[in-house]
């Protein structure tokens, strides 16, 4: 049980101090910290530890810890990536269209949501498009505020 819990330990640290991009990544990784771990073993691992996979700002992904910490740099790569996306936004009664650069309205789409913003039902991506749908009464320069406290300095 002890090792199991020193290699746990291994696991977070490893996350948090590189960009672990796959499940090899991490093995080759604890491998040279000394555990010999099956691929089955580290997949129970990540799952008991809860990890995910979020963007990495550079079209990729990786590895991440639940936790503040990593919720606030989750928060600032969808950030990032919103705003490397919108070209403008408009809305009309509870329907807010966000133009993207083209094969950017999935990047921008992904960013809405993992914000969490209540005020959002859903929405749907296009190629250069993205429709969010508001909740009902949540009108789009309420939308806006809300966007403005998670991206400052947002251009509408």
């Amino acid at each position: 049980m002890k090792e199991r819990q020193s290699r746990l330990k291994a696991i977070k640290n490893l996350i948090k101090n590189n960009t672990i991009e796959s499940q090899d990544d991490l093995l080759s990784l604890l491998t040279k910290e000394g555990y010999e771990v099956t691929q089955a073993t580290l997949s129970r691992d990540l799952k008991l530890l809860k990890v995910g996979k979020v963007p990495d700002g550079q079209n990729g992904y990786k590895y991440a810890l639940p936790g503040e910490d990593e919720n606030g740099e989750s928060e600032a790569i969808y950030v990032q990536d919103f705003l490397r996306g919108y070209v403008s936004i408009d809305f009309s009664g509870n329907i807010v269209v966000i133009k993207t650069f083209p094969g950017h309205a999935n990047t921008v789409c992904n960013a809405i949501d993992n914000l969490n913003m209540d005020e959002v039902l859903g929405t749907v991506a296009g190629d250069n498009c993205m429709f969010a749908c508001l909740r009902e009464g949540v009108t789009g320069d309420e939308f806006m505020e809300k966007l403005k406290k998670h991206i400052p300095g947002i251009e509408d």
